[in-house]
């Protein structure tokens, strides 16, 4: 590396022109704090492109000055550093005196500034500089300054820790073994091998970079053919739409219409045969319903005969019975009247037993008019019953019910209740009908929806205990099995209703129910849901439901009657029995004789008593045969009304099969003729169409396809909204593109073959460019590590270095470190960094590893270096120890160092220049002092 050998700047800073001489191995700036001793560095640095001191740069400088134009001159050692001239190191830029100048002219471009640099053969002034046209002077930018001073030996390695700034003496001290190892590298490594390396690895990432480049062009290029093969794909199955919405239109449609014609065509001629089989079939009926007529008109006329004869012999039975009756009564008459004497003759004439005698026959009596009135009662409210069945179709109503509907009509409010809507379709199942239906029996159905908030009024101002709903639904046939089967609905109900009655399966006995499970309910109103199951039942005289419930209630009606009347005749009987003896009671007291009525109807009461057995047995002989005889004539006329009822339904069958028939005849006659007009214009239509869309094969694959016109219709209907809903390639050209990008593919696949071989084979230069690196980077090491030795040795510290672990990897070259250790005063060995060494130890420490960075190993020279106040915070001693140090080397030192007592920081420099503060209200700063030893400082061995 080149020495530096004086120094000029005109308008730096505060300082207008100065000129100092550098030529000398150390050269110590010495001022007080803010006179400018970093200013001078920092005009090295920007001279020589290197970053100045933080966070100062040179447009802070150059603006001070207050000038357009700042000028930086240095003249440097362009000797030789072997025998062969080349070895100048300003060779490569063909200056071969043995002085070179660097300048950098700093000019104000508009609001910025702009620096410029220029290398010149020889000692040329800033006024030559200046009269020189700009184009013979070669003004360069700063990064190609940096690659010329490079090639002279600065390289931005050694840039990166030349430059020590205040407080950075043991920079180097800092830096991890990996990065040493890297510094000393870009130093010392042979820079055609560290070219050669990186070019093949850069060569190596460039055909990554172009492998991947291109797989991600083949991606991207297969996602277009994936892309095109879709819009094919879509191109295609657009033509197929076109295809078979054509086809569909003019030929399956049309051939599916006329094929599905025909079937109807063979469907209706099978039909016409089975209508004239089943006419034949009812012909043959209608004639043995003729015979069966026949029949029942002389069983029904012989029944009626029988009914007639055991009529009169019943009727004369009758009278019979009754002329017994009428035989017996008197006698039986007569022996209650001598059982009644009898007891009053066992009373006597003892008053006080004939007195309670009469109050016990007064108590009877009284019970027994209580039994006659409660029963007579009873009879009123069964007639009163039966008598408001008289002429109505339905049962009457409730007279809450009744009350409620008047409120309705009065307000003009349209309804029905749930019972006048219901009929039982069959009577079997009425009594479950009934249970399940009471409660819901006076619903009321509203005609509108608008009368429900008025009827909700009514409803609530009457107490009206049942549900008010708007109209209902029209309900649907129930499913056999269900109850709703089992009932018929006259107009719209709710549909929870219907939905009750359809979840109802009907069972002939709980043990059924048991084994389907579920809700069921019996003939006999056993239901059984989710809660358990209990009886429905409801008696007839309560049955409410359409016009069978009438007559139920009718015929319980008449048959609580019957049963009043049989239970009152007893009690009527037994009450007059109890007046007659109440009479003779009373008689008795009033002294009339019991004994003597007994006596003088004793012959009447005797022969009394000797008829009345014959009497007695004549009665029921006759009561017998009425019986036997009612029996008969009642069996009897019903045969005979059994045979007319058979008669007339047979009929009145008969006559509306006849009619039936005969109707049936015409319309079998009408489409029979209208059969083969249709017949006769599908064989027309059969002829219009190819023969072969006509064949089996094609009709069989066309009701496969499509199974009948109706569903082409909709399929043509689908494809055509498909065409004009959907998205649809229809560029033609679209097939073409397709073709071109898969040879497009075809091409980058195989050049991305070609690429991973290519990537391959320079995957092998970078390993062989790898061990010609790991080669020069042993020597490297070792020569880093002499230096530092001998370095070491000139300091008296001990310096070892231990070599890196070097393969032929890149993650371990990565990963590899230089690792460098010192002995200081025949102490333990320390690290670079270990925080064991001294100020003055770390600082000479640091100047070891840097000058042996800068040391040639031909010449012995160390370059330069710039420390800005390297005797910063050390003791007299360090500042010996550094001195003798920065001595015992070649290298040329710039050092800086405030003014102090100590006068060990000025005994290494052979220049010095003294820097002093501006004056204040001057513009420039005072003339910089130079101190020049005389002679060269001999270099005497310093003490333990």
């Amino acid at each position: 590396m080149f020495h530096l050998q004086s120094l000029e700047l005109v308008h730096w800073d505060y300082c207008q022109r100065v000129a100092l001489p550098l030529d000398a191995s150390i050269i110590t700036i010495a001022g007080p704090n803010g006179s400018g001793k970093t200013t001078l560095l920092d005009a090295m640095r920007t001279l020589l492109g290197l970053r100045c001191s933080a966070p100062r740069d040179y447009r802070t400088y150059a603006r001070h000055a207050g000038a357009q134009t700042a000028w930086l001159r240095a003249v440097v050692d362009n000797r030789p550093q072997g025998r062969q001239t080349s070895s100048r190191p300003f060779a490569r830029r063909l200056l071969y005196a043995d002085q070179v100048t660097l300048a950098c002219r700093i000019d104000k471009n508009g609001g910025d500034w702009q620096r410029r640099y220029c290398l010149l053969d020889g000692d040329v002034s800033i006024e030559q500089l200046r009269d020189t046209p700009e184009k013979d002077l070669g003004f360069m930018g700063v990064e190609a300054w940096g690659r010329v001073l490079g090639a002279a030996g600065l390289s931005p390695a050694i840039a990166r820790v030349l430059s020590l700034e205040q407080g950075q003496t043991d920079r180097l001290c800092e830096f991890s073994p990996r990065e040493l190892l890297r510094l000393v590298f870009d130093v010392f490594g042979d820079q055609q091998v560290l070219d050669a390396y990186d070019q093949a690895r850069e060569h190596q990432q460039q055909l990554a970079r172009e492998m991947v480049q291109a797989e991600r062009e083949l991606d991207h290029s297969r996602t277009q053919l994936s892309e095109l093969q879709n819009r094919v794909a879509s191109y295609k199955a657009w033509q197929l739409k076109l295809a078979e919405r054509e086809r569909l239109g003019t030929e399956v449609l049309p051939v599916l219409g006329w094929h599905g014609e025909r079937e109807g065509l063979a469907k209706q001629a099978r039909e016409l045969r089975r209508q004239k089989t089943q006419h034949r079939t009812a012909l043959a009926e209608q004639a043995a319903q003729n015979k069966r007529l026949l029949t029942l008109l002389h069983e029904s006329t012989s029944a009626q005969a029988d009914a007639e004869r055991l009529r009169a012999e019943r009727d004369e039975a009758r009278t019979a019975l009754d002329d017994a009756t009428r035989h017996e009564a008197p006698l039986e008459q007569l022996g209650k009247r001598e059982a009644e004497l009898a007891a009053l003759v066992d009373k006597g004439s003892n008053a006080d037993e004939l007195q309670a005698h009469l109050q016990q026959l007064q108590e009877q009596e009284s019970g027994a008019q209580d039994e006659r009135s409660t029963l007579q009662q009873r009879r009123r409210i069964a007639q009163d019953a039966l008598k408001a069945l008289e002429g109505q179709t339905l049962p009457p109503l409730p007279a809450e019910v009744q009350q409620f509907r008047k409120r309705l009509t009065a307000q003009g409010i349209g309804h029905r209740f749930v019972a006048e809507v219901v009929e039982v379709a069959d009577e079997a199942w009425r009594a479950a009908i009934e249970g399940v239906l009471r409660g819901h029996r006076w619903v009321v159905l509203l005609d509108k929806d608008s009368d429900l908030a008025e009827a909700y009024d009514i409803g609530e101002r009457e107490r009206y205990r049942h549900y008010l709903v708007g109209p209902g639904e029209k309900p649907v046939r129930g499913e056999p099995g269900t109850l709703l089967a089992h009932v018929r609905f006259t107009a719209p109900v709710p549909r929870w209703l219907v939905q009750q009655l359809q979840q109802l399966r009907c069972v002939a006995d709980p043990r059924e129910g048991k084994r389907l499970g579920g809700t069921w309910i019996t003939p006999q109103a056993y239901m059984h849901d989710g809660r358990g199951a209990r009886s429905m039942w409801v008696e007839p005289r309560d049955h409410q439901f359409g016009a069978a419930a009438v007559h139920a209630r009718r015929a319980a009606a008449e048959r609580d009657l019957a049963q009043i009347d049989a239970q009152l005749a007893p009690v009527l009987d037994r009450l007059m029995a109890l007046k007659r003896q109440i009479n003779d009671t009373r008689r008795a007291l009033e002294g009339h004789s019991a004994a003597e009525e007994l006596a003088r109807r004793s012959d009447e009461f005797a022969q009394a008593r000797e008829a009345l057995p014959a009497a007695r047995q004549a009665r029921i002989a006759a009561a017998q045969r009425w019986q036997r005889l009612d029996t008969e004539s009642t069996r009897a006329h019903d045969r005979h009304r059994a045979f007319t009822d058979e008669h007339q339904r047979l009929e009145q069958q008969l006559k509306r099969s006849r009619s039936d028939t005969e109707r049936a005849a015409q319309e079998w006659t009408a489409r029979r003729r209208t059969h083969l007009d249709h017949a006769r214009r599908s064989q027309a239509q059969r002829r219009q169409f190819p023969p072969r869309w006509t064949a089996a094969e094609a009709l069989a694959a066309l009701v496969e396809s499509y199974t009948n016109d109706t569903q082409a219709r909709l399929r043509l209907q689908a494809v055509e909204q498909e065409l004009e809903q959907g998205t649809w390639e229809q560029d033609a050209t679209v097939e073409e593109r397709f073709r071109r990008m898969e040879t497009t593919v075809r091409e980058q696949a195989l050049s991305l073959s070609d690429h991973q071989v290519k990537n391959a084979q320079a995957g092998t230069a970078v390993m062989n460019a790898r061990e010609s690196y790991i080669e020069v980077l042993r020597s490297t090491v070792r020569r880093y590590r002499k230096n530092i030795q001998e370095l070491g040795a000139l300091a008296g510290v001990e310096v070892a270095a231990d070599l890196p672990l070097l393969e032929n990897d890149d993650t371990v070259l990565a990963q590899a470190g230089l690792k460098v250790h010192f002995a200081f005063d025949g102490k333990g060995s320390i690290g670079l960094n270990d925080g064991e060494a001294s100020g003055g130890q770390q600082v000479i420490k640091s100047l070891i590893l840097l000058v042996g960075l800068l040391k040639d190993e031909e010449s012995g020279s160390g370059g330069f270096v710039f420390i800005d106040e390297p005797f910063a915070h050390l003791d007299v001693r360090n500042i010996q120890l550094v001195g003798h140090f920065l001595r015992s080397t070649q290298a040329q030192y710039v050092l800086t160092t405030p003014i102090t007592h100590n006068l060990e920081v000025f005994e290494p420099a052979e220049i010095t220049l003294v820097t002093s503060k501006k004056p204040q209200g001057s513009r420039w700063a005072p003339p910089i002092a130079v101190a020049k030893r005389r002679g060269v400082p001999e270099l005497a061995p310093m003490a333990a």
